[in-house]
């Protein structure tokens, strides 16, 4: 194992918070915060400090581990993706106002992606000529943007029992 050097607890930039958060109404929401590993950056947009950042990537060699273990195949995605798949399946309509929409400098209608399942359908049906070439295991590991109303505190008591 390569040598990495200690982190001290006194060097590290994490504050951690007595009171919980005034905008949180879910608990992991509020241990996370006053724990300091995320910080709310804007309505569903979180920065991951560095304690949290190790734990996440902690997770992240976790799962890579498990799913290579099964043989699947790691992608990666891009985050913000055209229309026209999403316009296929009924989703971009669908979606509603949660979809965050924008337009390239040429007018192009573009998404940021709520989920993959369009891409993911149209990779297999480009790589996979014929059935010879499945079965396949993909996954990818990725941030995801979605700005969608969150239960209120009598709902994540009663979700959580």
């Amino acid at each position: 194992m390569a040598n990495v050097p200690v982190q001290r607890m006194s060097q590290l930039l994490a504050k951690t918070l007595r009171d919980d958060p005034a905008d949180a109404e879910v608990l992991s929401h509020k241990l996370l915060v006053r724990a300091g590993y995320v910080r709310r950056t804007a309505a569903g947009v979180w920065s991951w400090l560095p304690l949290g950042k190790k734990v996440l990537a902690n997770v992240e060699r976790i799962v890579r581990e498990e799913m290579d273990a099964i043989g699947a195949q790691e992608v990666l995605l891009p985050a913000i993706l055209p229309r026209e798949p999403y316009d296929a399946t009924g989703r971009w309509d669908e979606y509603g106002p949660e979809l965050f929409r924008l337009k390239d400098r040429k007018g192009g209608d573009y998404l940021l992606g709520p989920t993959h399942e369009e891409i993911f359908t149209l990779l297999v049906k480009d790589q996979a000529s014929s059935y010879k070439d499945l079965p396949v295991i993909l996954y990818q590991i990725q941030s995801k943007y979605r700005d969608e109303a969150r239960p209120g505190p009598a709902s994540c008591a009663a979700a959580s029992s």
